[in-house]
């Protein structure tokens, strides 16, 4: 058994994880040399959240951020998360965006691409695998951990054996929801490293309680990598703990070669804003402890919040039972698809529609219309048919991969966006988040000039610089 490989997620998934990835460049910079020292396999930093919070929250833009990281990091990978044909969005892009995000992120710094489907539609994976082969980059294929009738180990296995012919250099167990178990972990990563000959790589979240039992028990079955966060921002909703992890791995055949007085330094460094967000109520501690309930009803503790924020704002705070059983049926008639977003919100909020109404699907969101449409892509078993009938109303789903049907973006997106661009980076920064962008733009605009035109516009409710 050769050294465990660490990725720190600090800088990534902890924060957004923990305090809705409202962590400023600014608090990270001073630390990031030092971390530069460590002797991760890599650092996750970049995509997932932080694109679209960075200009929406912190009024900094997110391509910057990654150059600036790219400096720093003279000796350590740069890891961005990456939701395939969704990109940093929510929505299905074009191939020529697609492609040009790719691009640009390597340009700018990033070396590891972690690219996921929310339902595990390799289709939806493709055209982003393709270019990062393209650019060069190193390409981690994601499987969606979740669990159901059609999540077998076989499944988990057949799916990652696609991803590596597709040209995967290393496979990752994304278990967003903290849904893995010790003992199914080590029965996983097993088959799994018997499957692919890539490295495989497990990221898992704190929010049961399990993480870093699970952590353990991968390691010990041959696992390659583990994400971990530094201490400040790890457990609860996050990664199991950096130094922890790297102590318990010390003297032994897995260990990590990380210097811990060093990984402490690091945890003294964000002590300090930690406690900040404490005590500005950022960072919550709703959040911090374990959510006993994922393992009770096996939901994420994100979408378990959700729905219980909705139904105490429909004042049924009663029926929350009745919903989260509601919640696996729906899931089952929409094909068992993983919960995580956007899944998650749509299967959720269908099934507190039809427990409220009293009838299943006497009202149907468009997102679900979507869902079942197929325009988020194929679940993993056919939706039912009597349910896609009575939501469909007749029409029939496609059955093909959903952006065939969009016709490339980025030359008009430019044009309606050129008095604003500085880059050829911020016409993707458009296409992913057109209003909030346009905001940025705008505000970034009046740093540079002092007049801020923002002011004048009535249709823009935004408050001054």
């Amino acid at each position: 058994m050769s050294k465990v490989k660490i990725v720190e997620t600090v800088l990534r998934d902890a924060h957004q994880s923990l305090i809705a990835t409202r962590m400023p460049y600014s608090e990270m910079e001073p630390i990031l040399d030092k971390m530069d020292t460590i002797g991760y396999h890599a650092v996750e930093c970049w995509g997932g959240a932080t694109f679209d919070a960075a200009l929406r929250f912190l009024k900094e833009d997110p391509w910057e951020r990654l150059r600036n990281f790219k400096k720093h990091f003279k000796n350590t990978k740069l890891q961005m998360l990456f939701r395939g044909q969704n990109i940093l969005g929510y929505n299905n892009y074009p191939d020529d965006v697609v492609e040009a995000f790719v691009r640009k992120s390597v340009e700018n710094g990033i070396d590891i691409i972690r690219i996921f489907d929310c339902l595990n539609d390799v289709r939806n994976m493709k055209t982003a695998i393709d270019a990062a082969k393209r650019d060069k980059a190193h390409i981690q294929c994601a499987v969606s951990y979740t669990l159901g009738e059609a999540y077998t180990i076989d499944y988990w296995c057949d799916l990652a054996k696609k991803m590596e012919d597709m040209g995967a250099d290393s496979i990752c167990i994304k278990d967003m929801a903290g849904l893995l178990l010790p003992y199914e972990t080590e029965k996983l990563v097993k088959a799994l490293k018997g499957a692919v000959k890539v490295p495989v790589e497990l990221h898992t979240h704190y929010t049961s309680g399990m993480a870093s039992m699970s952590v353990l028990k991968a390691i010990e079955a041959g696992v390659d990598i583990v994400d971990t966060a530094s201490s400040p921002f790890a457990l609860g909703t996050s990664q199991p703990a950096t130094e922890v992890i790297v102590k318990a791995l010390e003297g032994t055949e897995y260990d990590t070669g990380l210097d811990t007085n060093k990984l402490i330094e690091i945890a003294k460094y964000f002590k300090p804003y930690r406690e900040q967000c404490l005590e500005s109520g950022l960072l919550s501690t709703k959040v911090l402890g374990v959510n006993v309930d994922t393992l009770k009803y096996q939901v994420p503790g994100g979408m378990l919040s959700n729905l219980v924020k909705q139904l105490s704002d429909a004042g049924a705070g009663n029926k929350l039972d009745d919903v989260l059983a509601e919640v696996a049926a729906v899931r089952k008639d929409f094909g068992e698809p993983p919960l995580v977003t956007p899944s998650s919100q749509i299967v959720g909020t269908q099934a507190t529609m039809n427990v409220l109404t009293g009838e299943r699907y006497k009202m149907v969101p468009k997102e679900s219309y979507k869902l079942v449409k197929g325009e988020f892509g194929q679940s993993v078993r056919p939706v039912d048919p009597e349910i896609s009938k009575k939501i469909l109303k007749g029409e029939s789903p496609i059955t093909h991969r959903p952006a065939d049907d969009l016709k490339p973006r980025l030359k008009e997106a430019e044009k309606e966006m050129e008095v604003y661009k500085k880059q050829d980076e911020d016409v993707l920064s458009y296409v992913l988040f057109p209003e909030v962008a346009m905001e940025f733009f705008k505000y970034r605009k009046a740093m540079e000039t002092g007049v801020d035109e923002r002011l004048y516009d009535k249709s823009n409710k935004a408050y001054p610089v």
